[in-house]
């Protein structure tokens, strides 16, 4: 019986070599797009799921009303774990994260740039990061221990075992290596190099910032058995037993968990919204089961097309006496056989494409084929996939009633609604919506891509202050000028990408006692406006030598100007921790942080700052040299001034196009996976196509011999096929507003939706229908009538 079974399962895939080919490969594209997503989904949603503690460790947020709002962050006071495990008997530990830096680690003449962070020692009783050598609970200890990934230690020392070696940091401190840890894991929040105790910090600062500073991420981790509802109620009000600005301000802390961290952690005002990157898996999960939806589509349109080949088979089977049963086993099974070739074909071209996809995602995705799980995955993938595809042509085929199928009566090719049809518009339209979304997203990503950025950005360098360059500062700004390398220097506390501090509680004249604007914060030392290219309205730039002052001079933004509300801004005194600064210029908006959002009211102060470090030299390069030129000369000068750390400058123009990296992502994705819908709706297409032309073979061997010329036949054939498509367009269009509409709320600088974009969209899926049909129509059009109507 099984024997028979594949006898007729390769006698019919091998009699129709090309109708076989078409469909195994449409299924396996199918099935291959739909195991990328899912690879991409499964990595998305197990972030961070490798930590043993993971349904007991929570991050503390804040929550505070300003302006009106609620405003909500992941960052808090580096005192408020301390705070938290002496006041909520509810926690077992809590642990704090420094940001991440990038250091020099020295090892005799060996000298390399990591990035590592600080953190409590408390970090691997939390985490669960394997540690190859040393003990966890003590690695952190001492206040001078180094904790080092495997790959930094290779680095380091090559083959030669690391443990209790030691390594000078920023050639200041000599640190002991008390641990080796196995390399980060790509599915994770945390990025680090190698590991310091937070008491390093103390150790070199001297004392933890105060309850007003809120940049220290903190973790805790609930004792066993402890409820969430039970911690969150007794963190709520902590803040405020300890200063009386949080009392004031009614600020509230709450603690959110690690399986939401990656996903979700979008906040807006009353609460968590159902934004963040769920929106995305969502949306991609979606797209896999429809791409393996229209993949199984295409294959009952190809399977059901070529019903005539298989229905006198069908026929003399229930003569012989064979039942419905019997048949529809059979052929579900030659589906579920197909779908297992398919599946290998599938597998093949994930493996090919998983570098490119990998890179095109910027993940480390891959199979693991060593994993039961992951076999018993793809054989519950692959019998799915046969049942959904199968389904219906094994129940239209074994439907078949003897007496007409040998009489060559049971077609019905012109009824008005057929699955068939319905299917090929379910098609259509979902390749239709993916045109129309991956239209809007390349014109959202343009349309933030030509924003006016505020600054020029061609020719801007810059180079973290590493090392010496501090130390050196003037003599390296001098020499970069004189020697014709840069137009002009400057130095800040952050590249102009990239905003580092921001807060409230700055006092003007005429303030609204009830105002809490909140000020994105920036530190220049003269000449920033030369550098950026800055536009002024008002006033001028910093200019120590002639006005010695503007160490507290203070240049605002436009969007600062409208919260300030001074008429004649010029010599108006702001005062912001603790300094009054006077202002001497005022500037156009320029972009600091997202280019998809408003901008934000700036505050640049100048040198006397005593919260913010200079951390960043800015240069604008000479246009008359050639960028290389340019670029080797500067290495000499840093070198000579800085020869124990790496030349390591970056472009502002890089770092800006970067902001557009993740939507960049979600474009070609987008287009990608619309592609692939297109291909494989199209093969759904021909196939119909060629349903169609069989069963009106003899109508156009008739209309022929009447004298319809080709050009009317391929246009009464292919007309059929439009109105389908654009039956489809008609579902998409409003289907695609919706989604696009909901999905643009998320930006709030923002492309209108066009009408064009939908026209367009129409015209190329009509357009690709048409190519699609025109080769079985024309084929049939061009057929001589003799041989169709020669049974007659």
């Amino acid at each position: 019986m099984i024997r028979n079974f594949f006898k007729v399962v390769c006698r019919n895939l091998l009699r129709n070599k090309g109708f076989s080919a078409i469909n195994i490969t449409g299924l396996a594209v199918g099935m291959a797009a739909a195991i990328l997503i899912l690879l991409w989904i499964q990595d998305e949603r197990s972030y961070d799921g490798f930590h043993a503690n993971k349904d007991r460790i929570y991050e503390v947020w804040n929550r505070v009303p300003i302006d009106g709002k609620l405003s909500y962050w992941n960052t808090v006071s580096a005192l408020t774990a301390r705070a938290v495990e002496k006041d909520l008997p509810e926690v077992e530990r809590a642990v704090r994260v420094g940001s991440n830096n990038a250091y020099l680690l020295s090892v005799g003449d060996k000298k390399i740039i990591k990035s590592g962070i600080l953190v409590d020692t408390g970090f691997f009783q939390m985490f669960s990061f394997p540690m190859l050598k040393g003990d966890p609970a003590t690695a952190l200890n001492d206040v001078h221990s180094v904790v080092l990934t495997e790959k930094t230690a290779k680095s380091l020392f090559g083959s030669e075992d690391a443990m209790g070696k030691i390594i000078k940091i920023e050639n200041k401190d000599n640190f002991t290596v008390t641990g080796i840890l196995k390399d980060l894991p790509g599915n994770t929040r945390f990025d680090f190099e190698y590991l310091l105790p937070w008491s390093y910090l103390k150790y070199r600062e001297g004392t933890d910032l105060g309850w007003s500073d809120n940049s220290t991420p903190t973790y805790v981790l609930l004792k066993p058995n402890v409820s969430y509802a039970a911690a969150a109620a007794k963190i709520k009000d902590l803040k405020q037993h300890y200063s009386d600005e949080a009392k004031t301000m009614k600020w509230e802390l709450f603690i959110y968990p690690l399986e939401r961290w990656r996903l979700y952690s979008s906040f807006s005002d009353g609460g968590e919204d159902n934004g963040g990157r769920s929106t995305f898996v969502k949306i991609f999960s979606i797209i896999a089961g429809l791409i393996l939806l229209i993949a199984c589509i295409n294959f009952m349109n190809l399977s059901t097309a070529r019903s005539e080949k298989r229905a006198k088979e069908v026929g003399i089977r229930k003569v012989v006496g064979a039942q419905k049963s019997s048949l529809i086993s059979q052929f579900i099974g030659e589906s579920v056989f197909i779908a297992f070739l398919a599946g290998i074909v599938a597998i093949l071209i994930v493996q090919i494409s998983l570098p490119f996809y990998n890179q095109l995602t910027d993940k480390k995705l891959f199979i693991d084929f060593g994993n039961i799980y992951t076999w018993i995955g793809f054989i519950g993938f692959i019998l799915f996939t046969g049942l959904l595809a199968g389904s219906y042509p094994a129940f239209f085929l074994s439907s078949f009633q003897p007496v007409k199928v040998l009489k060559g009566t049971f077609k019905k090719a012109n009824a008005l609604v057929t699955p068939r049809k319905i299917l090929v518009v379910l098609q259509f339209t979902f390749a239709t919506v993916l045109i129309i979304c991956t239209i809007i997203v390349k014109q959202q990503i343009d349309y933030a891509r030509d924003r006016e950025t505020g600054y020029n950005k061609d020719n801007l360098v810059y180079h973290f202050m590493t090392g010496d360059i501090s130390k050196n500062y003037a003599l390296i700004k001098n020499e970069l000028l004189e020697s014709g390398i840069a137009k002009s220097v400057t130095r800040t506390n952050s590249p102009l990408t990239e905003r580092w501090s921001n807060g409230w509680g700055q006092d003007w004249q005429g303030k609204d006692p009830n105002d809490k604007t909140s000020f994105d914060r920036y530190l220049a030392d003269e000449g920033l406006g030369a550098t950026a290219g800055l536009q002024f309205i008002e006033g001028r730039d910093f200019d120590l030598k002639k006005f010695p002052t503007d160490s507290t001079g203070l240049i605002v933004n436009e969007s600062s100007l409208k919260v300030l509300k001074f008429k004649d801004p010029i010599g108006k005194v702001v005062s912001d921790l603790g300094i009054d600064w006077h202002i001497v210029g005022v500037i156009k908006d320029f972009i600091l942080t997202s280019p998809y959002e408003p901008t934000r009211p700036i505050l640049i102060c100048g040198a006397k700052s005593t919260f913010m470090n200079f951390q960043v030299v800015q240069m604008k390069l000479n246009g008359d040299h050639s960028t290389a030129q340019n670029l080797k000369k500067m290495e000499a000068i840093f070198s000579k001034y800085n020869p124990d750390y790496p030349f390591e400058y970056k472009f502002v123009d890089e770092a800006y196009a970067k902001k557009f990296d993740n939507e960049q992502r979600q474009g070609t994705l987008a287009a990608l996976f619309a592609g692939l819908t297109i291909f494989i709706s199209c093969l759904g297409l021909f196939g119909l196509a060629t349903y169609m032309a069989e069963s009106r073979i003899k109508e156009v061997g008739v209309r022929k011999v009447l004298g319809a010329s080709v050009t009317g036949i391929t246009t009464s054939l292919a007309k059929d096929f439009v109105k389908l498509v654009i039956i489809s367009f008609v579902i998409a269009a409003p289907l695609s507003y919706w989604s696009m509409y909901k999905w643009l709320q998320y930006y709030e600088y923002r492309v209108p939706i066009h009408w064009w974009v939908f026209a367009l969209a129409c015209i190329l899926s009509v357009a690709i229908a048409i190519v699609t049909v025109s080769y079985q129509a024309i084929k049939a059009a061009l057929m001589n009538p003799v041989i169709s109507l020669r049974k007659e």
